[in-house]
């Protein structure tokens, strides 16, 4: 047994063509937050305060779909959501339509210890966010020129774009959304999952969600058992076409069919992205109780990162 961190910025089809301008802030991004959760975790902080700093770090890169770097709705706008769970005690907390607030996985965790419920929404937890004083800022922050020109585009596809593909180059996005049914995205989320020495885990997990969405759309990230999920057995973070995730309660299946089966973390996610999810809709990170770390994917790639306390370092983007 030992401690183990792993995080995602998002699963889809990243072209392996990506171009080093777009691949390489995010690989540097992946390398920091992991050794921010790495420090974190060797000072002894818990799992939960892991998660949340490590999605934090995320959440503040414009260049993931999260906080900063959230896609838009089709009206323009950023509606973003986040959620936290703790193993031991499975307490949780959930957010959704946030348009002000810096950091929407902050939120989540004072849902989770300030109230008696798990999840809040849209206005009214733009409220609670306003009464517990957490850092807001005019929405206008969120909106990046990148995402602007790819909610454009994706306009003029009439369809919900792929989230890693090149803006500008009509051409290459059009080749890239053939790949997938319908041209739909399969989607930049950031995410985080921790175990320390004594077992005790965390997951956390936030997104900006799909480019051109439905204004009021609620994805995987927020909802307990599909995005995010933990237990006293394992921690996991999905990420992927989020209404596929919900079908197949991906966190959740991860878990039970550990909890019931008695399958160890590697073959419990093999079988819920091999075989559960469709082909081209999910990738996760999970830890399991005992320090074991994973980060399989059924898409084309997956922007990756974890570490162990016996030294393994990995962060990758594509199949090795």
């Amino acid at each position: 047994m030992g401690w183990a961190i792993a995080l995602h910025g998002g699963a889809g089809d990243i072209p392996r063509s990506m171009p080093p301008e777009r691949r390489e802030p995010r690989e540097a991004a992946l390398r920091h937050c992991l050794q921010i959760g790495v420090d974190a975790i060797k000072a002894g902080r818990s799992p939960l305060d892991v998660v949340e700093l490590v999605v934090r770090e995320l959440e503040d890169n414009p260049h993931f779909n999260a906080g900063r770097g959230s896609v838009l709705t089709s009206n323009g706008t950023v509606e973003m959501e986040a959620c936290v769970m703790v193993g031991d005690t499975k307490k949780c907390g959930a957010v959704s339509g946030l348009t002000t607030v810096k950091n929407a996985v902050s939120l989540a965790r004072l849902v989770m210890e300030k109230t008696p419920h798990i999840y809040l929404g849209f206005d009214g937890a733009e409220q609670f966010a306003r009464e517990q004083g957490v850092e807001t800022l005019d929405s206008s922050h969120f909106i990046t020129p990148e995402n602007v020109e790819r909610l454009k585009q994706a306009k003029e596809a009439n369809k919900v774009q792929i989230d890693y593909a090149q803006p500008i180059q009509r051409v290459e996005e059009e080749e890239e959304s053939a790949s997938l049914p319908n041209g739909d995205s399969q989607i930049g989320t950031v995410g985080c999952v921790a175990v320390d020495s004594s077992g005790n885990l965390a997951a956390a997990t936030s997104t900006g969600g799909l480019v051109n969405k439905m204004v009021g759309r609620i994805g995987d990230t927020p909802i307990i058992g599909a995005g995010t999920y933990a237990n006293s057995l394992c921690a996991v973070s999905a990420t992927g076409k989020g209404e596929a995730i919900i079908r197949a309660t991906v966190g959740r299946d991860v878990a039970a069919l550990m909890e019931y089966k008695g399958l160890s973390l590697e073959k419990a996610a093999a079988y819920v992205v091999g075989e559960s999810a469709p082909i081209g809709t999910v990738g996760l990170v999970a830890v399991s109780a005992n320090g074991q770390v994973i980060m399989p994917f059924n898409t084309n790639g997956m922007f990756r990162a974890c570490a162990t306390e016996d030294g393994y370092t990995h962060v990758g983007i594509w199949q090795d």
